[in-house]
């Protein structure tokens, strides 16, 4: 599973603020995305449905963003890294929906809601597949992780960056991204 560690480097000018996840939850911080449904600027908001429940003569709606990005699989060209974890609830099954500041303090957004997508920066990345080494390519593996294989089954991954180091004895990894 990709995990994002603290030490980052990065511009907010190659952050992307327009587009929620589509996929499965949760989503960790540090997945591969592509775009799955482009950004329109005659439609970049959309109704996701009542906050918890509906009643008559009542309006209880939530908003989210309707551009979708998705998990890159091997073989595609990623649109960058997700910066923060999207998921509904927190550790104790409560649905973060309804406690917003517990949502930011865990560095969370909710499906539907834009998720920062970062496209060039250094970054200590847990989870790299095969064995880095210093200076060697990083490749999009599959299910949406960074992997130091060129490929497997006749599919070529897709070259996103340099590793700065060989994995650590946490399996970290600096990894220097460039999409």
């Amino acid at each position: 599973m990709p995990n994002l560690q603290p030490f980052r480097n990065y511009d907010e000018k190659d952050v992307i603020n327009l587009f929620a996840f589509s996929g499965s939850l949760p989503a960790t911080k540090g997945t591969l995305v592509k775009v799955q449904a482009g950004w329109k600027a005659t439609d970049e908001m959309s109704m996701l449905g009542d906050v918890g429940a509906s009643f008559g003569n009542t309006v209880s709606q939530r908003y989210g963003v309707a551009a979708k990005v998705a998990a890159s699989t091997t073989g595609e060209t990623p649109l960058g890294i997700l910066l923060m974890d999207v998921r509904e609830t927190d550790e104790n099954g409560e649905l973060l929906k309804f406690n917003p500041r517990k949502a930011a303090e865990m560095q969370t957004v909710l499906s539907g809601q834009a998720v920062p997508i970062v496209t060039r920066g250094t970054f200590l990345y847990n989870g790299v597949g095969g064995a880095p080494v210093a200076g060697g390519t990083a490749y999009a593996g599959a299910a949406g992780t960074i992997t130091a294989i060129t490929g497997a089954d006749g599919i070529a991954n897709v070259a996103i960056g340099t590793f700065l180091g060989a994995k650590d004895a946490n399996n970290n990894v600096l990894v220097k991204i460039n999409l």
